[in-house]
Parts: C-alpha cells; structure tokens; sequence
C-alpha cells in the first residue's frame, strides 16, 4: 500500500483487543483527533450483545461479511431478558442482515446484534463521540481476559454507568458446541468391522 502514517491504515492494520467473545480492531480513535471513533469487529457465532441504549452515544453498524440479527427501535413492551422477540410500533422485529446492510443508531434508541449463524461476521462500527467507546473497549477486554471467575458484575455496571451503556437485555456468548461423535464410532472404535 506504500507509505502508511497513524492517519492512514491499510488492511488489517490498527491496533487489536482480542477477547474470545470479539476481536476489534481501533481504525479511527480520538487520540488520532477524530471525533467519531471507528471499528472492525469480528462477531464470533454464538455471540449477542444484548439489548442496550446510550444517552449521549450515536453509533452506525455496516456488516461487512457474514450475517448478523439487527434492532434498533423503541419496543412496545421491552422485556429483560430476550430482545429476539421484540416488536416495534409498526409490529417490526429484528433484520438478518448480510454484507452491505447497515444500522443506524440514534441517541435513546435500544438497540442490539447477534451472531446466530455457524460462522464468524465482520462489521464496519462507528461511535460518536470518541472516544468512550475506546475506553468501554479496552476495559471489556481486561475483563474478560480474568475469565468468568474474575467477572464482578457490579464492576460490570459501573464500567458501563461511565462509558454510556444501559443494558436492558444480558450480553451473552455461547459459542457452538461441535458435535460429539457416539461412543465407540470412528476409527478403531466399537462398531467398526473387524
């Protein structure tokens, strides 16, 4: 690609915060003096982001490659526990959304995405203003990187209190189980003929 500065990246370049549960990559952040900070993320199968809202926030979503389940409205009634089922106003619900697809996300709407298909999704994520969701981000990450012992819940919520996350429905990641062969199949196992 030539000459590339901090202002200009090429494929795959920017720094990386891999989680088992995401990989995002920081393509424009406030540090570079953009007010609007700007992401490649990669949504693993399995993994939903559970419905939630911001105050001050605005944010954009272009999925890339793969697909991912999309909200982004005001339900009639919303539930605690599973965004899946709710309907808008207009008896809308959640979008499949492929490549080319985009979700815009004003201030006080709830939104939500998950990955329910078996393979990983690419999405194009914008923030404004930069740079909470850097900081929400790089502290996600250290969270997670404990592993589930060393969650606590009400640092949990008090790290989204300070990045502008109200979350309505549960983050979840539960990522697909392969297939466990029968007890003596494959090779040289019981039922093989012999």
């Amino acid at each position: 690609m030539g000459v590339v500065t901090g202002l200009v990246l090429g494929p795959g370049e920017g720094r990386r915060l891999v989680t088992p549960a995401q990989e995002v990559t920081f393509k424009a952040t406030g540090g570079q003096g953009s007010p609007v900070s700007v992401f490649e993320v990669v949504v693993p199968p399995g993994f939903d982001v559970g419905a939630h809202v911001h105050a001050r926030s605005q944010e954009f979503f272009y999925v890339l490659e793969g697909e991912l389940e999309l909200l982004a409205f005001e339900p009639v009634r919303r539930s605690s526990r599973d965004w899946h089922l709710w309907r808008s106003q207009e008896g809308e619900g959640a979008v499949r959304a492929g490549a080319g697809a985009c979700m815009v996300v004003p201030s006080h709407t709830p939104h939500a995405f998950r990955n329910a298909s078996g393979r990983p999704a690419r999405m194009l994520f914008s923030c404004f203003p930069s740079p909470d969701h850097e900081r929400y981000f790089e502290e996600i990450a250290e969270i997670w990187s404990r592993g589930a012992a060393g969650v606590d819940p009400a640092a949990v919520e008090a790290m989204r209190a300070r990045y502008d996350v109200a979350q309505i429905t549960p983050l979840l990641y539960q990522p697909p189980v392969s297939p466990v062969p029968p007890a003596g199949a494959g090779p040289g196992g019981a039922g093989q003929g012999r």
